[in-house]
C-alpha cells in the first residue's frame, strides 16, 4: 500500500432526480471529481439490496447486488427501456425516502424487464453471468420469486419450502419462472452498470474500497438456502442474534437481531460460504473493508429472547477461520474495521493477518497522550479518517459531543484555538498529515457539514442512511483545495 487518499461517498447519497443516486451520470462525475483532487480511492458502503429502512448492514443477500442503485437513464441507454418514465418520486433531494424509492424503481425494473429481457436472455453476456453466479443466484431469485408471492419472511412459508423439499422447490421454480427470471434480470443490470462504473473508475486512477458486512438478515436467502450455517432453534428461528456490548457508539449496547453462525459447521466445510463471499467481493472491489471483524475473532452472542444486549456473552471464532482467509488470498486486500470493543487477541490477530486497521480522529480527544487515536500515534500501515459512516459528522462531534474537554484537547494537541469555522480544516490537514498510509475523508466533513449530514447514528434506529449531497455543495468547503492538500501531504 502507498501513500494515498480517498473520498467516503455512498451511491445512495448522490445527486439523482429519481429520489435516491445511483450508478448513472453522476457517479462517473464523482470519478471524475476524485481524479481532479488527486484522491486515488472512493470508498462505499455495501452494495446489497437493502429493506425499507435503508441499511446496507441488513440485507437479504449477502451476494446480491441492490437494484435501488439501477440508473434508468442508462436502462434507456442500454435498450432496456422505450423511455424514460414521465414521473419520479417526489422526495427531499437532500434525503432518500427508500420506501417510495424501492416502490419505484420495482416498477421501473419491471418495465425493464418486460422490455429488455426477451433481447438478453440468449445472449452470450447474459448466459454467462448467469452461469458464473448460479451458486448464489439461482437460490437468491428463487428466494426473491417467493418472497413476493408470499411477504412476511421465509418462516411464515409452507414447511415444504421453507426445509427446501426439492420436488417442492422444483414445483416452486415451474410456478413462478416469469419472478425468478426477473430477479436474475435485476442482477444482470445492477452487475452490468457496477462492472462499468468500476472499470471506469480503474480507468481514471480510483480505486474503489467496498464493504463486507459481517452478518445478514434472518429474512434472507443466505439463510434460508443454508439453514445449516446459523444457530437456528428446530423451526428455524434464531437461537441467537448478534450484537456488541456498550461501547462508544451506544452505552446499552446494540442488539442487531441477526441471526449468529454456527462456526462448527462452517469449520467443516472448510469455510467455503465464506470463501465464496470474499470473492465475490473482490470481483466488485479493489479493496475491502471487513467490518466488525472483531467478530472474526471473538463476537457477542445474544440468546434471541432477551432484548437488552448486555445479557449476551463474548463467543470464539475458530481461529482456523483467519488462517483460511490467508490461505486463500495471499495478497490480502483488506481493511479490518476495528472498532468498538477491541481487546489483545483482536489487535493480534490484525497483526498476524498484515492488514491496516483504522485511526479515527473523532476518537482522539480525550486528554491522553497515549491515545492511539491521535496522529502522533499512528502506524505507517493503517488508515487514518475523521469520521465514517457511524460517527458524527466532525462540525457535528465539535458542536454537540465533543464538549469542554474534547474542544480543548483538541487545541491543545494543535496548539491554538479551534472553533467551528475552523475545525473540518484542521481535521483535514492532520488526517492527510497523518503516517497512515491510506487516508479517507467523509465527503460531509470535506464540504463542512454538520449533524444534519450523518448517515448513521447506531444508538438511533430512526432516520438514519437518508442522507445525500446536493449539486450545489459539491464545489464548496475543503473541496477545492482537495488536490493541493493531498499534494503538500505526499498523497497524490
Amino acid at each position: 500500500m502507498k501513500r494515498s487518499s480517498g473520498i467516503l461517498l455512498h451511491p445512495t447519497s448522490l445527486p439523482s432526480r429519481w429520489g435516491v443516486g445511483d450508478l448513472g451520470q453522476p457517479a462517473f462525475s464523482f470519478v471524475d471529481q476524485l481524479q481532479a483532487a488527486n484522491q486515488s480511492h472512493w470508498q462505499v458502503l455495501p452494495l446489497t439490496p437493502v429493506t425499507g429502512h435503508g441499511s446496507p448492514y441488513s440485507c437479504h443477500s449477502l451476494f446480491a447486488g441492490n437494484p435501488l442503485l439501477v440508473s434508468p437513464e442508462r436502462l434507456l441507454e442500454e435498450g432496456f427501456l422505450p423511455s424514460l418514465p414521465d414521473y419520479a418520486p417526489q422526495s427531499d433531494p437532500s434525503n432518500v425516502d427508500y420506501e417510495l424509492s424501492l416502490a419505484f424503481k420495482d416498477r421501473l425494473l419491471e418495465r425493464a424487464y418486460r422490455y429488455g429481457y426477451p433481447r438478453v436472455r440468449d445472449e452470450s453476456e447474459f448466459l454467462y453471468f448467469r452461469a458464473q453466479n448460479a451458486a448464489w443466484l439461482e437460490d437468491f431469485a428463487l428466494y426473491d420469486a417467493l418472497s413476493r408471492a408470499n411477504p412476511g419472511g421465509w418462516l411464515l412459508w409452507s414447511e415444504d419450502i421453507r426445509r427446501r423439499d426439492p420436488a417442492a422447490l422444483d414445483h416452486k421454480r415451474q410456478l413462478l419462472k416469469p419472478a425468478i427470471e426477473r430477479a436474475v434480470f435485476d442482477q444482470y443490470v445492477f452487475h452490468r452498470q457496477w462492472s462499468e462504473l468500476h472499470a471506469y473508475s480503474k480507468s481514471k486512477g480510483v480505486r474503489v474500497i467496498g464493504d463486507l458486512p459481517f452478518y445478514v438478515l434472518h429474512d434472507s436467502s443466505d439463510v434460508w438456502a443454508h439453514p445449516e450455517l446459523f444457530k437456528l432453534d428446530a423451526a428455524g428461528r434464531s437461537a441467537f442474534v448478534g450484537g456488541v456490548p456498550p461501547d462508544y457508539f451506544s452505552s446499552k449496547g446494540q442488539r442487531w437481531g441477526n441471526p449468529v453462525y454456527d462456526w462448527g459447521k462452517m469449520e467443516e466445510t472448510g469455510y467455503r460460504w465464506w470463501t465464496d463471499r470474499m470473492n465475490k467481493s473482490l470481483e466488485l472491489f479493489d479493496l475491502v473493508r471487513l467490518d466488525h471483524f472483531r467478530g472474526c475473532v471473538a463476537y457477542w452472542e445474544i440468546p434471541a429472547a432477551e432484548d437488552a444486549a448486555v445479557n449476551g456473552r463474548w463467543v470464539n471464532t475458530p481461529k482456523s477461520f483467519l488462517g483460511t482467509l490467508k490461505r486463500n488470498f495471499p495478497g490480502l486486500p483488506f481493511l479490518a474495521e476495528d472498532l468498538g470493543d477491541i481487546t489483545d487477541d483482536v489487535r493480534e490477530a490484525i497483526s498476524a493477518l498484515g492488514i491496516p486497521g483504522m485511526n479515527v480522529l473523532l476518537f482522539a480527544f480525550d486528554g491522553s497522550a497515549t491515545n492511539p487515536y491521535l496522529p502522533v500515534n499512528h502506524s505507517r500501515f493503517s488508515l487514518v479518517c475523521t469520521g465514517t459512516h457511524d460517527t458524527n459528522t466532525t462540525l457535528g462531534w465539535f458542536r454537540s459531543e465533543a464538549g469542554p474537554r474534547g474542544r480543548e484537547a483538541l487545541s491543545n494537541y494543535l496548539g491554538r484555538a479551534v472553533t467551528e469555522a475552523s475545525v473540518c480544516d484542521e481535521f483535514l490537514d492532520m488526517a492527510m498529515g497523518s503516517a497512515a498510509e491510506l487516508c479517507i475523508v467523509p465527503i460531509q466533513d470535506l464540504i463542512g457539514l454538520g449533524s444534519e449530514a450523518r448517515m448513521n447514528d447506531p444508538a438511533d434506529a430512526a432516520g438514519n442512511w437518508r442522507w445525500r449531497v446536493l449539486p450545489s455543495q459539491l464545489g464548496k468547503g475543503n473541496l477545492p483545495r482537495l488536490a493541493e492538500v493531498t499534494a503538500a501531504n505526499g498523497r497524490a
